[in-house]
C-alpha cells in the first residue's frame, strides 16, 4: 500500500481523495491528516482512516479534537497552528503528500514536505503561482516529483505522457466559464455573492468559486503551467468551453493536437496523481460522447474577466509580481465574501495592489521574500478596498491588450 498524507482533509480536494483512500484500501494507507475548522469531520476521517498524525490549522481548535476522540484505544499524535500542520506534512513515511489546502497557506507545507522528501500531488495551485521560484528547485534538488493534481494541469501532464522533449509547441487551459458566462459585463456591477457562487458544471469551495466567476482561477492557472511545463507565456492559451469534458489541451510541434476527456470529476486528477504511472480501474460512470453531443469553444471576453490581463502581467513581470498578485486576490476575494466590496471591486484592488508594490518586485526572491510579499499585498489590498468602500477611490481596471 502507497502511504499518503493529505494537508487540508476536510475540504473538496480532501474528501475526495478520502473517497479514493475508501474504494482502494488495497493501495493507499492514510499517514497523516490536517484541517482547519471542521474538527467534527476531522474527527470522523481519524476514526475511520487511523492516521498516525494529525493537525488542526487553529490551536483554539485542539481541545475540542481531543475530546472528539477521547475514546479511542491508540489515538494518533495531535497537533495544532501551522507548526502543527507542517509537521504533518513532513511526518512520517508518507511517499506523497496531496496539498488541498487553499490559498499561499498550502506553501510552507508543500516545501516541508519537499524538503523530507516526499512526493507532491498538486492541489493548491497557489504554492506555484506565489513560490514557484522557490520551490521549483528545492524539487530538483531533493529529486521529488511534483504532480498536478487539478484537472487542467493532469489533463496537460496525462496528454505529455510520451511526447517527446522539444515536442510541446503550445497549451491550452479550459475553462467554464464560471457563474457569469452568460453574464453581460453591465449586468456583472449588480452581481451578488449568491449569484458568484452558482458555478454551472462543479462543486467547490467558496473561494475557487468566486475565483472562477471572476477566471482568476484561470489567469492563475496559466502562471502555474508555465513553472509546471516550462512554456513562456505566449504560448499558453485560454478558451472557454462550457461543457467542461476536455479538461485542457496540448498542440505539439506538427500542429497535432492532443486533449484529456472526461466528465467533470475531480477523482480522476487526484487518482493519477496518486497512482502514476499505473492507470487503476474505477466504476466511476464513464463519458458517453453521444450523450455529450456536442462540445463549444469561444474566446474569452478580456473586458468581461479582467483578472486574466492581470494574470498575464504579473507573470511575465516574475519574481514576486505572481505572489503580490494571488495574496491580492484572495484578501479581495474575503472581502467580497464578507459583502465589503463588490464584484467588480476585486479585479479594482487587485490592479491597484499590484501597481503600489510593482515598484519593489524582485527577480530571484527567496522564501522570506515571498512571504513578506504576501504579508505586505494583503495589506495593501485591504487599505485599497477600504477606499472602494468609502466610495471615493477611482481605480479603473486596465484595458485588454490582447
Amino acid at each position: 500500500m502507497k502511504p499518503i498524507t493529505i494537508v487540508g482533509s476536510t475540504g473538496s480536494i480532501g474528501t475526495q481523495t478520502l473517497d479514493i483512500v475508501s474504494q482502494y484500501p488495497d493501495r493507499f494507507r492514510v499517514v497523516g491528516l490536517s484541517a482547519g475548522r471542521n474538527v467534527e469531520l476531522l474527527a470522523r476521517q481519524i476514526r475511520q482512516f487511523r492516521p498516525e498524525i494529525a493537525a488542526t490549522c487553529y490551536p483554539e481548535k485542539l481541545p475540542e479534537l481531543r475530546e472528539a476522540i477521547a475514546d479511542l484505544d491508540n489515538p494518533p499524535q495531535l497537533l495544532a497552528g501551522e507548526t502543527g500542520v507542517v509537521e504533518v506534512a513532513r511526518y512520517g513515511d508518507a511517499q506523497s503528500v496531496v496539498t488541498g489546502i487553499v490559498g499561499c497557506a498550502g506553501l510552507l507545507p508543500t516545501i516541508s514536505a519537499i524538503q523530507a522528501g516526499k512526493d507532491i500531488a498538486l492541489a493548491n495551485k497557489e504554492t506555484l503561482i506565489a513560490g514557484g521560484p522557490v520551490v521549483l528547485p528545492l524539487v530538483q534538488q531533493y529529486g521529488v516529483k511534483l504532480l498536478p493534481a487539478d484537472s487542467e494541469h493532469s489533463a496537460i501532464f496525462q496528454c505529455l505522457q510520451g511526447v517527446p522533449d522539444g515536442g510541446l509547441r503550445r497549451i491550452v487551459l479550459t475553462a467554464s466559464g464560471g457563474a457569469f458566462r452568460d453574464w453581460s459585463v453591465e449586468r456583472l456591477a449588480s452581481a451578488t455573492i449568491a449569484d458568484a457562487l452558482k458555478h454551472p458544471n462543479w462543486s467547490m469551495g467558496r473561494k475557487i468559486t468566486i475565483d472562477s466567476a471572476t477566471m482568476m482561477n484561470k489567469g492563475l492557472e496559466v502562471i502555474e503551467a508555465h513553472y509546471l511545463f516550462g512554456l513562456d507565456y505566449d504560448r499558453i492559451d485560454i478558451v472557454i468551453h462550457p461543457q467542461s469534458i476536455i479538461h485542457s489541451l496540448i498542440e505539439l510541434q506538427d500542429t497535432s493536437m492532443l486533449a484529456q476527456l472526461g466528465l467533470p470529476d475531480m477523482r480522476l486528477p487526484l487518482l493519477y496523481a496518486l497512482s502514476w504511472p499505473d492507470r487503476l480501474y474505477t466504476d466511476w460512470e464513464p463519458l458517453d460522447l453521444v450523450k455529450a453531443a456536442s462540445l463549444t469553444f469561444k474566446a474569452p471576453d478580456r473586458l468581461k474577466y479582467p483578472c486574466l490581463e492581470l494574470a498575464y502581467a504579473a507573470g511575465r513581470a516574475g519574481g514576486l509580481m505572481p505572489a503580490v498578485l494571488n495574496a491580492a486576490n484572495e484578501r479581495a476575494v474575503e472581502l467580497f465574501l464578507e459583502e465589503r466590496i463588490g464584484f467588480l471591486d476585486i479585479p479594482r484592488a487587485i490592479e491597484a495592489t499590484c501597481d503600489r508594490l510593482s515598484a519593489d518586485n524582485r527577480s530571484d526572491p527567496t522564501l522570506d521574500d515571498i512571504i513578506a510579499a504576501d504579508k505586505l499585498a494583503r495589506e495593501t489590498t485591504r487599505t485599497v478596498c477600504e477606499t472602494i468602500a468609502r466610495g471615493s477611490a477611482s481605480i479603473a481596471v486596465a484595458s485588454p491588450t490582447s
